[in-house]
Order: C-alpha cells, then sequence, then structure tokens
C-alpha cells in the first residue's frame, strides 16, 4: 500500500557534481575489461607494445583509472577480492 507520506521515487531529486559523481564508488568499486593491445597505451602510457594478438584483462576502477593488467579474467577478479573491492558488471 503506498503511504502518501512518502515521496515517490521519481519525485526525489538529488543535486551532484560532476566532480562528486566522478568521485562515487572510487576505491570500493571495480571492474574488469578485456582489453586488445592497441588500447593499452591509453590506460598505461610507456607501456612497451605487445606482440600478437594476445587480449589481456584490465581491472579498473569505477572511475576508469586502471589498477592492474592481467593475462587472465581470473587473476584480475582475484585482485579486486584481495584489495576489498565490489565488482560491478558494466553493460
Amino acid at each position: 500500500m503506498h503511504d502518501p507520506n512518502t515521496p515517490d521515487r521519481d519525485d526525489t531529486m538529488f543535486d551532484i557534481s560532476k566532480d562528486a559523481l566522478s568521485d562515487l564508488g572510487n576505491g570500493t568499486l571495480a571492474y574488469v575489461r578485456k582489453m586488445q593491445p592497441a588500447e593499452l597505451e591509453s590506460l598505461f602510457p610507456g607501456m612497451p607494445p605487445l606482440e600478437g594478438n594476445a587480449s589481456l584483462w584490465a581491472l579498473l576502477n569505477a572511475d576508469g583509472t586502471p589498477i592492474l593488467l592481467a593475462d587472465n579474467r581470473e587473476a584480475a577478479i582475484a585482485n579486486a577480492f584481495e584489495q576489498e573491492l565490489e565488482m560491478v558488471s558494466l553493460h
């Protein structure tokens, strides 16, 4: 039953700055992303070029900051758990 004294979810607005929004989840949330060698330079400047088509897995902070680069998904996820990060799924 709906309580008329409780605002509907759509009636509640939050005012949040871009900086505050970008900090949301930093240090607590992370995600894993499969990356091709050509994509790595933007996240890992100075990384030597990789030969071949090997895919690597990056563990990224909520704001996209790289935390770790691994050769398999399981290693990246294990590192997230070691650092007590909550994993999120991106779609």
